[in-house]
């Protein structure tokens, strides 16, 4: 794995202004995540895919089948190496052992933004205790995958979910790229010094835009020079 640059640039900083590696120790590991896809949710796959075609103007992607959470999805690149996931219960499969992730076992409503997935490294060690790892696999993909135990996205679902691709590689690199770009993702939680902590825990703080008030997650794409707002 490649030393995360500028945590390792502080840390030489402070150790030699004589300070004890131990007190930043927090600049050295997290920075291995960075924002890997968006999540939008809906009641079934043809709903959700309809509402991005519609607003986004490019049909995502048929993807595949996850036996284990009892769901299927569709994929859309936002670039070579972010992606927006159209997801919801498949019909055809068995219900799962465990609560499906994201929140799907409750979703109502229309499709929108639930959850975003932040890609790292390696995995170990960075969920909080309530976020078991899963082997998860979908055709020849093959990746790590850490979300809360009952499945619902934490403050709302502005606290990423983490992913650690491994055997297939990475969705980005077999997705048709019709130049969609995410220009900005914004986060809005009630209780906002929570979800800093949360996001500097990982080394996400600055890969985001941090509001107020609005929705939990509002992402910003471009589309043909112009930018639409998801929700």
């Amino acid at each position: 794995m490649p030393p995360p640059t500028k945590g390792c640039d502080n840390l030489r900083k402070n150790l030699a202004a004589g300070f004890p590696p131990a007190a930043f120790f927090f600049y050295a590991v997290p920075m291995t995540c960075q924002l890997d896809h968006l999540v939008v949710a809906a009641r079934t796959l043809g709903e959700g895919i309809g509402h991005i075609a519609q607003r986004l103007g490019v049909t995502p992607t048929p993807g595949g089948k996850h036996a284990r959470m009892g769901t299927h999805n569709a994929l859309l690149s936002l670039g070579p190496d972010c992606f927006l996931e159209v997801i919801s219960i498949d019909p055809e499969a068995a219900a799962p052992e465990s609560p499906r992730w994201f929140g799907l076992d409750r979703f109502t409503g229309i499709p929108r933004l639930v959850n975003w997935v932040a890609r790292t490294q390696s995995i170990h060690g960075l969920p909080a205790p309530d976020e078991p790892v899963l082997d998860m696999q979908r055709g020849d993909f093959r990746w790590r995958f850490a979300g809360p135990a009952d499945g619902r996205p934490r403050l709302a679902g502005t606290v990423p979910a983490l992913i650690q691709w491994q055997d297939g590689g990475h969705p980005c690199n077999r997705l048709p790229d019709h130049g969609l770009r995410l220009k900005r993702l914004t986060l809005s939680y009630a209780e906002n010094g929570r979800l800093q902590d949360e996001l500097a825990r990982l080394g996400l703080a600055e890969r985001v835009h941090l509001a107020g008030n609005g929705a939990a997650l509002r992402a910003e794409i471009l589309v043909a020079g112009k930018v639409v707002e998801l929700v």
